[in-house]
């Protein structure tokens, strides 16, 4: 294994899509995995301010979230044997998408609708039947997506496995890929 990674050492591992709430934690675990530094986005984009995204976006607005998104964005793309987990929007949104794929292996996580759906439905509670909140929640969702968009873009669907199959799957094919780069 130690001279398996000393073959591509400086190869990120890029996380993004939809599947909250346990993208973090399936970051975590990857991380811990292929023993790569973690660099959450939202993170730092929330300890920038010392707010969630949400009050972040309705205090300051969208153009001042973007910008700090983007300076952020300008310093993650400079680490080397990260796991950068990053949303697909701001991925979209701080033009620096080409050269995290020029620098590492980017991974979208995917699940079915209704997963989704249900999994909207768990985290919003009671708010999930104002059409408002749900059309936002939605929205997101689709924003989020675009990056399917996007050549050299691997999907993961953890709609069916469980967290520790998809960390097992999301790592073979990091090695993997991280192997022929080397």
């Amino acid at each position: 294994m130690a001279a398996e990674l000393s073959l591509h050492r400086d190869l990120n591992l890029v996380v993004t899509g939809y599947i909250e709430p346990n993208r973090p934690r399936i970051s975590r675990q990857l991380a811990a995995e292929l023993g790569l530094e973690l660099i959450d986005v939202e993170r730092r984009i929330e300890d920038h301010f010392g707010d969630k995204i949400e009050n972040i976006r309705s205090v300051y607005g969208e153009r001042r979230l973007k910008a700090i998104e983007t300076q952020i964005m300008d310093d993650v793309v400079l680490h080397r044997r990260a796991l950068i987990r990053v949303s697909g929007q701001t991925l979209i949104n701080s033009g620096q998408l080409q050269e995290l794929q020029r620098t590492g292996v980017v991974v979208c996580l995917v699940a079915s609708l209704d997963s989704i759906l249900s999994r909207i439905h768990l985290t919003l509670g009671a708010r999930y039947h104002d059409p408002a909140e749900r059309s936002v929640a939605i929205g997101e969702l689709q924003g989020e997506w675009k990056i399917r968009a996007f050549d050299d873009i691997h999907e993961f669907d953890a709609t069916y496995v469980s967290e520790s199959e998809l960390v097992t799957r999301i790592a073979g094919f990091w090695r993997d890929r991280a192997l022929r780069r080397g």
